[in-house]
Formats: structure tokens, C-alpha cells, sequence
């Protein structure tokens, strides 16, 4: 995602075409020592419609709440979103992401916790996944006292949702928290959307991603580099679960919504992710991977954002909500 483009959702104004050169993944700078220099990106504060509330102060970590504006008088779902980036950028205050989140809560419409995770390098996985279960438990500890949850969210309908590498995190996080007595809240369903994902083999999206605009090969392959735990190669089930998990490991997971992009290079990795839990998992999935775009399009362009919102309604909808 280019810097360009970041500055512009930024101001409100038109994002100006991206490409390889003013792409922010290519911009990482990787040091001899292991460390990375992110470059800088529009960053907004908390508005009326939304407010920081601590999650685990010792690291770092907490959620941006946000709420539509006026906020219906019928309580909304709560869904638990966790931010794209390849586990190595940004956070919830990133232009682009705030946007994304302030639009959501509207159409949905829903109350949005968007979390702040400690990224990679610096925090390898698995510890985005800890902090992305942290936040789930969240739903049954916190968030019931929280004046806003309590004033509008219905803890019973609750959702965890993530974008790219915040895909995989939700994931992740349904697997860890599955078997976990959230009362008074209740995840209904995973919304994974364009979920990270990758494998030692190139699929024909990934190989044809070479000069890509958004995701090109480079950055893809850099930044799985930076977040696999160190001397795990791209088949590891943190990148490749349709290869290194057994089918018996989704059990109790619960209904899934898996979205995607006919122009991303990933698209061909949640094609098959969404048939792997569906056939081989015995998952309840809608599998919803033929949406125009490339990779991360709803976050610039209004219609594919729309799609999606669209999408999370019907799934959500056809949960009673």
C-alpha cells in the first residue's frame, strides 16, 4: 500500500494509483542485526466515535473502539478486528485502517474493537496470535463493563474478524479460543478476509505477482521472512495450515465467512483454504473469493469496501442478526 495513497485517505481526498515504487511493503528497511526501519504513516487520533481502551498495558497492546455515528437505538453486533499489514505494519490508528473501521461500525452497522498486536520482527509469531486471543477473552472480561458495549453491543453476537495477515490472526485466534466459556459473550462466526497465507511452492497467483502494485513477490516473500518464528520455512501451519494442520484440528470451529480478490496474489491460497475447512474440516463456510479487486482494494476504493460491508451484513444477518 503506497505512502502516497496512505496520505491521501489521510486528508479524505482521492488515493492516487499505487505501484511497486511507492509501495509501503517495499520500503521496510531489513538490518544486518534482524531489526527493520517501518516507514512512516499517517497516523489519526480518537474521535468522537471513537476511544482507546487498554487490553495488556506490560505490551503494549490495546483496542479502538468504534461506533456508528448516530448510533442506532437497536444494540449491534461486536466485531473484533484485527488489522492487515504482513504482521509487521501498522496499527489501528493507521489512516487507512481508522478510516476502514469508522466506515464499517456505519454500514454494518456494528460496534468495531479494533487491536493494537505487537508486530514482527520484534515479536515474531506466535505473538500476534496471543495478543489477537487476549483480545477475544477481552469480549467476556472487560468489555461487558465497558460503558460503550454496555450502552450499545450485544455481547451475544460477537465476531472475529481480520483483514490479510489480521485474516490469518482471526484464524488463529478461533482456534485457540474455541473451546473457551465466553460468557456473557459468544463468537458467532470468523469473517476472514483475504486471510496471509503462503506455502514453499508458488501457487499461479503467487507467480504471476512479480510486478503486483499492492502485494509484489518481493514484499510477499519478505514479509513472511520477518514473521515466521525464526528457521520455520513458508509450510509451516502458521503460513501453509491447509498443508501442515490435520483436518481434526478445526473441529469446533465455528461458521466462517472467507472473502477475496480476483486480483490478488493470494487469491488462489483462500480459494483453497475455504475448501480445505469446508471439505476436509467440516467447517460451515461462505465462501465469497470472487470479488473484483487486488488485495487490500477495499481499503481505497469506495465500492469494493461496500462489497465487503455487504457481504458481513448477510453473514451476520443470516446468523439472526
Amino acid at each position: 500500500m503506497g505512502d502516497i495513497a496512505a496520505a491521501a485517505a489521510a486528508c479524505d481526498a482521492p488515493a492516487p494509483r499505487m505501484t511497486k515504487e511507492n509501495n509501503l511493503f517495499m520500503q521496510i528497511a531489513v538490518h544486518p542485526d534482524g531489526t527493520v526501519t517501518r516507514p512512516e504513516v499517517p497516523l489519526l487520533p480518537p474521535s468522537a466515535v471513537c476511544r482507546d481502551v487498554p487490553l495488556d498495558a506490560s505490551l503494549g497492546t490495546h483496542l479502538r473502539l468504534f461506533l456508528p455515528d448516530p448510533a442506532p437505538a437497536s444494540r449491534l453486533p461486536v466485531v473484533l478486528f484485527f488489522h492487515g499489514g504482513g504482521f509487521v505494519l501498522f496499527s489501528p490508528a493507521t489512516a487507512f485502517y481508522h478510516a476502514h473501521c469508522e466506515a464499517m461500525a456505519a454500514a454494518v452497522p456494528c460496534l468495531v474493537a479494533s487491536l493494537e498486536y505487537r508486530l514482527a520482527p520484534d515479536r515474531r509469531l506466535p505473538a500476534a496470535y496471543e495478543d489477537a486471543a487476549s483480545a477475544v477473552a477481552w469480549l467476556r472480561g472487560a468489555a461487558p463493563a465497558d460503558p460503550w458495549v454496555a450502552a450499545h453491543g450485544d455481547l451475544s453476537r460477537c465476531y472475529v474478524m481480520g483483514s490479510s495477515s489480521g485474516g490469518n490472526m482471526a484464524f488463529f485466534a478461533g482456534l485457540r479460543t474455541r473451546a473457551l466459556d465466553l460468557s456473557p459473550a459468544a463468537v458467532r462466526g470468523l469473517l476472514l478476509h483475504q486471510p496471509y497465507l503462503g506455502g514453499v511452492d508458488r501457487t499461479p497467483s503467487e507467480a504471476r505477482s512479480e510486478d503486483d502494485d499492492v502485494l509484489p513477490l518481493e514484499a510477499n516473500d519478505k514479509l513472511w521472512s520477518l514473521a515466521l518464528p525464526e528457521g520455520a520455512d513458508r509450510d509451516h501451519e502458521f503460513c501453509n495450515p491447509a498443508k501442515a494442520m490435520a483436518p481434526e484440528a478445526l473441529a469446533g470451529l465455528p461458521r466462517c465467512l472467507v472473502t477475496g480478490n480476483r486480483g490478488d496474489p493470494l487469491i488462489d491460497r483462500q480459494r483453497e483454504f475455504a475448501r480445505w475447512l469446508r471439505d476436509q474440516g467440516g467447517v460451515e463456510v461462505v465462501d465469497k473469493t470472487d470479488h473484483a479487486g487486488s488485495h487490500a482494494a477495499e481499503l481505497f476504493v469506495p465500492e469494493s469496501a461496500e462489497e465487503l460491508f455487504a457481504a458481513m451484513r448477510e453473514f451476520v444477518s443470516a446468523d439472526g442478526a
